[in-house]
């Protein structure tokens, strides 16, 4: 049964932005651009379903305006983002990502270095035996080809003089002396004759100290020879089995080691790692001492011989340990790193075109962090290469496999599809998720309007002064009609079929292929001409459709369904739920107590975990060996180390009035609903707890039976600072010209920047580095006071001034016949690329 009613079009807030504590105001200045006259009486279908979580009701707003045959278009309010840091400001009206390339985004690596793409041409893996390679530089996550890679030059000397004045700095005399002991004894430590088997040395085995290089080399023959004949029969094996045999048996555990004393300053323990990598071209490890818990004076270095494959003295081992030697294409590290830019693709998306290019299976393929699809973003990703060289790589990406394209023709062109790949290199490891410092970002914002430069530069100064509220951005919820955390909510509900519905659902304005499949179930219940029709990119829809054809169209089993969508997929509806509930809640906080200082009832951590892990990981990376481009890389055996340190949750506190003197508000945190987590104190860990109960979850209890949906809960500071920041203002007339400038196209000399000093428009062009996790859109919406939405930035494009002139640079058509266009924000094509 169905009924009509009238109402008017929703409204957003402008003016001051001041806003009752109870319910916010709201008026008509933020509502997105439309062609409907805010007092026309509008007809709503109220048989649509509600589909927003319960607790939307505690945000004060009222629920979006259900339009038939229109969009349902939510705003920020929606998502609980409502509240400013400099609320006194005067708003800044401004475009985001009009283009394409005002949204350029380039990850930030563990180093500190941010990722840019450097080379198109092909790639060339070393003419050099890999094997060898490995033994030259045995710790190095091999970047880039060998060839290219500075060779570490040892002296002929197995010990110079120079040596110790180099290590003079950081150890004593005597830790001088013992090192240089243990460095000429070579990576095996001297036997201990005993009366029986284990005191016996090979034929051709030397005891003690070899006191030249001449004496060292003489033994390497036979050793070598040892090594062959034992091959098949084992790793590091001689000729006879478990034992081996005449000299060939099991390396002995080797206990040696130099321990300094305790250096206070981080640059010197790094300079004394750098200092050992240099001296011994990667044959000695420096690591921080874990044995002792380190003091006031500060952590202890130690350094041992690597275990991975060098003669006494420092000579290298040309047979690599074990005797065989591989095919050279076998013997390159399991993984190839390279650099991949992307233009109006989501990650994942890109992720799967490239696995079709390269014919790889799309799970071979990992990143470090996810980027934003509506703009031009640069990150590293890894591939497990199962055989692939980088020429392989590089000429299926770029199609010259298939004769496509030239290799001439393939440095010369964009990317196919928005896709770039290049700076290859081999590694040791893959990239794992949150492998990566932050991100930087060259944001232009276009159309600006301002009541002066003061307030402008009040604006941009508050973001990089005191930062911006940490709010999860709207692509974390979505653009569609069905919000991901609606359908987060049903899944931690256990409502398995309003889950599997709401993903099935219709959205407005999406690709007519997805739409006339969607109908194909929904409307004529055919899943076979439902399943032909959906593309595969719409991975969610199409696992539920396979799994209900497997069950011979019955629907009943909506749970089996669900987890047949990939586990990343699930668990990016349930974070989006607990981003929801973070972001509902700070603005409560703000709106009680201000952005300014911490209050009694708030969380801190006792020990900042990104202290922790900078302190944790000193050692990791800094004994790590540089790749040639000068980057520090965790290696597998870095990362067992971190593995090996059992997870336990964060340690909080909550603040008391003596408290309050020893933090800033850059120091507090709101945690994410989940298990292990406390909930802040007072008034506002009630108003936590409402906001879970009224949608029908316990604060207390986040296990549940399908273990992918028990939340381990988290927490997350509620301000966020630059770590850097610059901005500059420009001028400009047609808004189709470049103002920044893509990675792929400064290398190809495409579309270079067009700066108008008298031209008709202003725009502003910042550049900021962010941590992991945290949004520039809220940041730009902290500067602009704008609402973000992507319809509502849709409206604001349409109808700018700058509109009239598109092609003016060109003089490609007349002004007065140029006329805006309009489109849906998520599938508008904005730029040619």
């Amino acid at each position: 049964m169905s009924s009509t009613s009238f109402v008017r079009e929703r409204e957003h807030d402008d003016g001051v932005l001041e806003r009752d504590s109870k319910r916010p105001k709201i008026n008509d200045s933020q509502a997105a651009p439309t062609d409907v006259d805010d007092e026309a009486e509008i007809e709503i279908v109220e048989e649509t379903p509600y589909i927003l979580p319960p607790s939307h009701s505690l945000l004060g707003v009222p629920p979006p305006t259900v339009i038939e045959g229109r969009a349902i278009n939510f705003l920020e309010t929606d998502v609980g983002i409502s509240e400013y840091v400099g609320r006194g400001v005067s708003k800044i009206e401004g475009i985001i990502k009009q283009r394409f390339t005002d949204f350029l985004v380039n990850e930030v690596d563990l180093d500190g270095n941010v990722i840019h793409l450097k080379s198109l041409a092909m790639p060339e893996s070393s003419k050099k035996n890999p094997a060898e390679r490995a033994n030259a530089a045995p710790t190095s996550s091999t970047s880039e080809p060998a060839d290219t890679k500075p060779e570490v030059k040892m002296p002929k000397e197995p010990w110079p003089e120079s040596f110790n004045a180099e290590l003079a700095p950081y150890l004593s005399e005597a830790a001088i002396s013992q090192l240089k002991e243990m460095f000429l004894q070579g990576p095996e430590p001297p036997r201990v004759p005993d009366s029986g088997w284990g005191g016996r040395t090979g034929k051709g085995s030397t005891e003690g100290v070899s006191s030249s290089a001449e004496e060292i080399s003489s033994a390497e023959p036979e050793s070598n020879d040892r090594g062959k004949r034992g091959r098949g029969r084992g790793r590091d094996r001689g000729r006879g089995g478990r034992g081996g045999g005449r000299g060939g048996g099991l390396a002995r555990e080797d206990h040696r080691k130099i321990v300094s004393e305790p250096i206070g300053s981080k640059e010197t323990r790094t300079a004394f790692h750098q200092i050992i990598r240099e001296l011994f071209g990667g044959k000695l490890d420096s690591e921080t001492d874990t044995s002792a818990p380190a003091t006031d004076e500060g952590s202890r270095i130690v350094v041992k011989w690597s275990r991975r494959g060098v003669g006494r003295g420092g000579r290298e081992r040309r047979d690599g340990g074990g005797g065989s030697e591989r095919a050279p294409r076998g013997t390159f590290p399991p993984y190839i790193h390279f650099t991949l830019q992307k233009t109006n693709r989501d990650t994942q998306d890109a992720l799967s075109h490239l696995s079709r290019m390269l014919k790889v299976n799309v799970k071979d393929l990992s990143v470090a962090g996810t980027k934003d699809k509506r703009g031009v973003t640069v990150q590293r990703v890894s591939l497990k290469r199962n055989n692939k060289t980088v020429e392989d790589v590089w000429n299926l990406a770029n199609a010259v496999t298939n004769g496509r394209k030239s290799a001439e023709e393939a440095v010369k062109e964009r990317g196919e599809r928005g896709v770039r790949i290049a700076d290859f290199n081999y590694r040791k490891a893959s990239l794992e998720l949150g492998l990566l410092k932050g991100n930087a970002f060259v944001i232009t914002l276009r159309s600006v309007q301002v009541d002066s430069m003061e307030t402008l530069d009040k604006a941009l100064n508050i973001v990089k002064n005191t930062g911006f509220i940490n709010y999860y951005g709207m692509q974390r919820f979505g653009t569609a009609s069905v919000p991901t955390h609606a359908i987060g909510l049903a899944l931690l509900q256990s409502n398995w079929q309003k889950a599997a519905s709401l993903i099935l659902q219709p959205r407005h304005g999406e690709h007519p292929d997805v739409e006339t499949a969607r109908n194909a179930w929904l409307v004529d219940n055919d899943l076979d001409k439902a399943l032909s029709l959906m593309p595969r990119r719409v991975v969610a829809e199409r696992c539920l459709l396979e799994s209900y054809k497997k069950q011979k169209g019955d629907t009943r089993n909506a749970m089996g369904a669900l987890s047949t969508i990939p586990r990343n997929l699930r668990l990016m509806y349930v974070h989006a739920y607990q981003s929801y509930v973070w972001n509902a809640i700070v603005s409560e906080r703000v709106r009680m107590h201000g952005a300014e200082k911490p209050v009694v009832g708030d969380l801190v951590f006792e020990v900042d975990p990104d202290a922790q892990r900078e302190e944790d990981g000193e050692a990791l990376t800094d004994n790590e060996n540089e790749d040639a481009t000068g980057h520090l890389a965790l290696s597998n055996r870095a990362r067992k180390k971190l593995a090996r340190k059992p997870w336990s949750p964060p340690q909080v506190k909550t603040l008391t009035e003596e408290d309050l003197n020893k933090y800033t508000i850059l120091d507090v945190i709101m945690p994410l609903p989940g298990t292990d987590v406390a909930y802040p104190g007072g008034q506002l860990g009630d108003r936590y707890r409402e906001f879970l109960k009224i949608d029908g979850l316990d604060p207390d209890n986040f296990v549940r039976k399908q273990k992918d949906y028990t939340l381990s809960g988290s927490y997350r500071k509620i301000l966020h600072r630059p770590t850097a920041m610059t901005w500059s203002v420009m001028r400009y007339t047609d808004p189709d010209v470049p103002l920044a400038q893509a990675d792929e196209d400064k290398l190809l000399g495409f579309d270079p920047p067009v700066i108008d000093e008298q031209g008709k428009f202003m725009a502003l062009q910042i550049n900021l580095t962010l941590g992991t996790a945290s949004y520039a859109t809220m940041a730009l919406r902290e500067i602009t006071k704008t609402e973000t939405s992507s319809h509502y930035q849709t409206g604001l494009t349409n109808a700018a001034e700058d509109q009239k002139y598109r092609g003016v640079a060109d003089g490609d058509i007349e002004i007065d016949q140029r006329t805006a266009v309009v489109g849906d924000a998520e599938d508008a094509e904005m730029e040619t690329v």
